[in-house]
């Protein structure tokens, strides 16, 4: 059995219910709610705590903002492939840019792609028709919105040093 570090599983739960409230603050673009926060958190999970982690906490948000009607179906896709393919690009590189690079990617292409047959699975063929189309565009301009303020937050963390003394206390 892993270990799993308390530390780590707090600061998780932390960032499931930023990312929950953070919904509250989402914008129509189509048809899909953009949520910037996610994204951010997305982020945040790539370099705090690691791909696995940031696949865990997006897909509890997605359900929790599901449950409590702040989202969409497409909360999934549309969060989850960005917070793995974030958290992959940062566990190999380390670097920032590649990481906010992976979670615009992750979410804006690989999501809206995905979001194609959730699309017509569970939301019936009439939102499939257009999900191709359409999911692209707003995820991208959620995703972007999140990595720049996860790009402006992490760059002074790590000017003021503290992001790295915030990485050492979670290893």
């Amino acid at each position: 059995m892993k270990h799993y570090s308390a530390k780590k599983l707090a600061l998780a739960g932390m960032f499931c219910a930023l990312a929950v409230v953070g919904s509250v603050f989402s914008f129509p673009v189509f048809g899909s709610k953009c949520a910037p926060v996610q994204h951010m958190v997305n982020i945040l999970c790539a370099v705090l705590l690691g791909p696995y982690y940031g696949v865990g906490v997006a897909f509890v948000a997605s359900l929790l903002r599901n449950l409590l009607g702040l989202g969409s179906l497409m909360a999934f896709p549309g969060s989850m492939f960005g917070a793995l393919l974030c958290g992959l690009v940062f566990h190999k590189t380390k670097k920032l840019l590649p990481t906010l690079v992976g979670e615009v990617f992750g979410t804006s292409i690989l999501g809206g792609l995905c979001a194609y047959p959730v699309a017509i699975l569970l939301m019936g063929k009439s939102a499939g028709d257009i999900a191709f189309y359409a999911y692209i565009v707003p995820f991208l301009v959620s995703t972007a919105g999140g990595a720049v303020i996860a790009g402006v937050l992490l760059a002074a963390l790590s000017r003021a040093g503290a992001l790295r003394a915030m990485q050492a206390s979670l290893s």
